[in-house]
């Protein structure tokens, strides 16, 4: 039976007080440096943060209640969707609202249980992430390269089963890699060059060797990241061709729109993600890209998925008890689902 991570939160509070390093006995907190230490700037990216972090959270649940509250979304593509807009929200919600907290008291304190816990989420939400995306677009592979079968093979059940294994999968790997970094010793007041406590950056931070850690890091970005992404990379090289062999370019066009929107989040996921930790930046350089994935990302999500989606925008308008669009209602592709 599965279980939610939460379930999980009283091993993790047990080896934080009980596994500890011989060492770490001095060491009960960290210190996150974040963007900038000039005292002028802090007050933009106090304001920068909470914009894009409210836009986040108000954006995505807005998908979600606008997918749950009209039953023509209920079809495996908004699903997703609405796990994906679910996921953001959580994603985005490890990380900022604690930097935003520093930001306001001035200190830059985080400790030992916190960060542990902090980096706990992040890696489920962040596994989530990529493997949804991957989901969605196996799930644009059916819908256009097998669209006469896409309603049999994307049943109810299969829908739940990926989203599930999804969960698990991230779950599973967060705790391994968090129960390995349990296992590290530190140096007394540990500065983090980054505004969260990211996997990357604690295993570089430690005192004992770490050796272990990066073979285990780098093994399961290759399999959990790497293999997500060939199946997209797979998943769209069949969508192109099928759209090639569509005769008109009005079919043309109306089947690639149905998949631009998770391509753009694809790119800009998957391009920012793996040059954090896959290139030779600096830290601040490194924390300045993760940005781009745990922060705007999500926040752009929305947008890209509801912009030209008639869909979603009907049942925003219904939502909120403005007059529907007037007509035919558009779904998808009709043609290929």
């Amino acid at each position: 039976m599965f279980c939610h991570p939460l379930s999980y939160f009283p091993l993790i509070l047990f080896q934080c007080n009980h596994m500890k390093p011989a060492n770490a006995t001095r060491m009960s907190e960290f210190l996150l440096l974040g963007f900038s230490e000039e005292p002028e700037l802090q007050p933009l990216i106090f304001g920068l943060f909470l914009s894009m972090y409210l836009i986040t959270v108000f954006g995505n649940l807005l998908i979600i209640l606008a997918i749950s509250s009209e039953s023509h979304l209920h079809t495996p593509m908004y699903f997703f969707l609405a796990n994906l807009s679910l996921v953001d929200i959580c994603f985005t919600s490890t990380t900022v609202p604690k930097m935003l907290w520093n930001i306001q008291t001035q200190s830059k304190v985080i400790t030992y249980a916190g960060c542990i816990t902090q980096m706990y989420f992040f890696i489920i939400f962040s596994g989530l992430d990529i493997y949804l995306l991957a989901v969605m677009a196996y799930d644009r592979f059916v819908a256009i390269c097998q669209p006469l079968h896409y309603m049999a093979i994307m049943n109810t059940r299969l829908c739940g089963l990926l989203v599930l294994v999804s969960w698990t999968t991230s779950v599973l790997h967060s705790l391994l890699q968090t129960s390995m970094v349990l296992r590290l010793s530190f140096c007394t007041e540990v500065e983090i060059p980054h505004f969260f406590c990211e996997l990357n950056q604690m295993i570089q931070l430690a005192c004992s060797d770490t050796f272990l850690n990066n073979v285990v890091m780098y093994f399961a970005a290759m399999l959990l990241a790497g293999g997500p992404l060939t199946g997209i990379l797979y998943s769209y090289s069949k969508i192109v061709s099928s759209i090639c062999r569509i005769s008109s370019a009005q079919g043309k066009y109306k089947a690639f729109s149905t998949c631009a929107s998770h391509l753009s989040v694809v790119s800009l996921f998957f391009c920012t993600s793996l040059g954090v930790y896959l290139s030779s930046a600096t830290s601040h350089l490194s924390a300045t890209a993760s940005v781009m994935y745990t922060v705007v990302t999500p926040m752009l999500n929305p947008f890209i998925y509801s912009l030209r989606n008639k869909g979603i925008k009907r049942a925003l308008k219904r939502f909120f008890g403005k007059q529907s669009i007037k007509g035919p209602f558009f779904l998808g592709l009709k043609k290929y689902t």
